[in-house]
């Protein structure tokens, strides 16, 4: 499971050393891609592969199922970490998720997410307040 929140520095080429934490959940490959709120979702091979054949499932004729295939998929890149950990951001997912070389790692179970470090700052700011509300209107029973 990916936990925690790690502040890496993204270099010159584009690149980033994973936490130590995430190298063995994340195994020798892994798929960066679009998220939401212009983060990158980092997956595992197999969890990407998972994800995938759920993705599948979705009918073509429904317009939300085909937009999000494209989205989710069109930007996805497979990497693999060379032999410092670090793993390669492509330009055009850096430019999605607005990457200066102040970085965010966070893990969230079974992904982890990149932010542009102002990007979480603000998005952890806004979302504190209403953070203790949460649990009761989107994981009902949790606690």
């Amino acid at each position: 499971m990916l936990l925690g929140t790690y502040t890496p520095k993204l270099d010159d080429k584009g690149r980033l050393i994973l936490p130590a934490k995430f190298r063995t959940d994340l195994g020798d490959g892994v798929v960066v891609t679009r998220g939401q709120e212009r983060c990158l979702y980092v997956f595992s091979t197999k969890e990407f592969e998972r994800v995938y054949e759920k993705i599948r499932e979705a009918p073509l004729t429904n317009k939300q199922a085909r937009d999000f295939q494209r989205m989710f998929l069109s930007g996805a890149s497979d990497e693999k970490p060379d032999s410092q950990s670090r793993i390669t951001i492509p330009p055009h997912l850096r430019a999605y998720a607005n990457l200066d070389r102040e970085l965010v790692v966070t893990g969230v179970g079974a992904h982890a997410e990149i932010w542009d470090a102002q990007a979480w700052n603000a998005y952890a700011d806004s979302n504190e307040d209403s953070y203790s509300d949460m649990e009761q209107e989107v994981i009902p029973g949790l606690f």
